[in-house]
């Protein structure tokens, strides 16, 4: 690697850098179609051509949009066919970017299921064109997965060389200008997370091992990091304040209004179930009463209900759900989910952290669904009594 951060494109010691194919698989061919989850990139491949293609805003150095045009990607331009792929504050976006836009990293941080990974996933393919440069946090994490590691094989016969080395997420987003994204970092023990220290701040990688320009990785325009952080985590690794200086905080809250809570459970959970071979669409009105229990649930409401459950009762654990029910009676008896379905699967979900939860659960049903209006909340009534056995 040349002195100066010069890198010829596409290009890092030991290995080439993805572009437009993921994993192997090329993002425009058949293969496609068998992807259990595409990344952003591969899933919104038409509208980020779009937008490239009429994008005459200027840009930020290694930008793949403009600021504005990223924005839109995001938050959605129903005048220029754009989809809205995030339901939240539009100025949480426009933050988020102007950060990435500087020498600071972005940190979002919130309670689990708040769309913090698929933000910073839309955000990674709308500025660098690709999202999968990720290193997933957890007790397990080392250095080697964040920055770089080697072919043993090959180290061991020729010795530390740029063949033997193998690239890791943030040595390929520094090479190549490209934002990294970090998921759940406070899981990672406080010494895996201070190795971001000197990337953050002096942008440079050394390789210590090899020799001469090759043992200094310079970034490259573009290059940033995405942080994601739970907030029931937090305590658990918290962050030095060496590296929260790093970045700047972001918090996404969850969705606060029930229409717009259960319009986006029915995209998702249909476009899930689509993908898994169910016919059926989801019902409307059972969905209502899926978001409709997690969000008293969460809240406590009432107080009837046993008090807050500690359950992630999240929007992400809703469209799981919905999916779930939907498998359920489409693969089961060739119908769309019903309310004993929903009733059996709420039990996995709302049992997971405490026994308690599933007891709330049970007082939920016994104590308000009856009182509510509508043929599915009676429905749903008259399935409690599936969670006896649970």
């Amino acid at each position: 690697m040349a002195a100066g951060g010069e890198v010829p494109d596409g290009k890092v010691p030991g290995g080439e850098m993805p572009g437009s194919r993921v994993l192997g698989v090329d993002a425009g061919g058949p293969q496609r179609r068998t992807m259990q989850r595409p990344p952003a990139e591969v899933r919104h491949a038409e509208e980020l051509a779009a937008l490239r293609d009429a994008d005459r805003d200027p840009r930020p150095p290694g930008w793949q949009l403009s600021l504005r045009a990223a924005r839109r990607f995001v938050v959605g331009d129903e005048r220029a066919g754009i989809s809205r792929k995030f339901v939240g504050n539009a100025a949480l976006v426009e933050r988020a970017l102007v950060t990435l836009a500087t020498d600071r990293g972005l940190m979002l941080v919130g309670e689990p299921g708040t769309a913090k990974s698929l933000l910073s996933e839309l955000i990674a393919a709308a500025v660098s064109g690709t999202s999968t440069l990720t290193v997933q946090g957890g007790a397990a994490t080392t250095e080697d997965q964040i920055k770089y590691g080697w072919n043993y094989a090959l180290l061991v016969s020729e010795g530390p060389s740029p063949r033997s080395l193998v690239p890791a997420p943030m040595l390929r987003g520094m090479a190549d200008g490209r934002v990294v994204r970090f998921e759940e970092i406070t899981r990672c023990p406080l010494e895996v997370q201070d190795c971001l220290l000197s990337l953050l701040s002096e942008r440079v990688l050394a390789i210590p091992e090899l020799d001469g320009p090759d043992g200094m990785v310079f970034a490259r325009a573009g290059f940033n990091v995405i942080g994601t952080a739970n907030t029931r985590d937090r305590g658990v690794n918290e962050m030095s304040a060496a590296l929260k200086r790093r970045f700047n905080f972001e918090t996404v809250f969850p969705i606060g209004d029930l229409e717009t809570e259960v319009a986006l459970v029915e995209a998702e959970s249909a476009a899930l179930l689509r993908r898994s071979g169910v016919e059926p669409a989801p019902d409307r009105d059972l969905l209502e009463v899926l978001v409709g229990t997690f969000r008293e649930l969460r809240a406590g409401a009432d107080g009837a209900a046993g008090g807050r459950s500690s359950a992630v009762l999240s929007t992400a654990e809703a469209v799981s759900v919905a999916h779930a029910v939907g498998v359920r009676g489409w693969f089961l008896r060739g119908e769309p989910g019903s309310a004993e379905d929903l009733v059996t699967c709420l039990a996995g979900t709302a049992a997971k952290d405490s026994p308690e939860d599933l007891a709330r659960l049970r007082r939920f049903l016994e104590q308000q669904a009856g009182r509510r209006r509508g043929e599915r909340w009676r429905e749903l009534y008259a399935a409690r009594h599936l969670l006896a056995d649970r």
